[in-house]
């Protein structure tokens, strides 16, 4: 992997080192958590919204096709 730098603001900086210590993470890893964290949430926001636009019948559809994938599993077993 080819390392680089990215020019941000030393309270940025400042920001970004303090959250990695607190989490033990490297610079590197600490802005990959961010990363995934906000696609993440773009992800589940996406998901909220699809969820909102369902029709009743989408629902029903929603809750047979969960039931029957529930009884296909079994019982869950720890």
């Amino acid at each position: 992997m080819t390392m680089t730098t990215i020019k941000v603001s030393s309270e940025l900086r400042d920001r970004l080192k303090e959250q990695a210590r607190a989490e033990n993470r490297t610079m590197g890893e600490q802005l990959a958590f961010l990363v995934d964290a906000h696609r993440r949430e773009r992800d589940f926001e996406a998901m909220r919204e699809a969820m909102s636009r369902m029709t009743p019948e989408d629902w029903a559809d929603y809750h047979e096709e969960t039931a029957w994938w529930d009884a296909a599993q079994g019982p869950i077993q720890d």
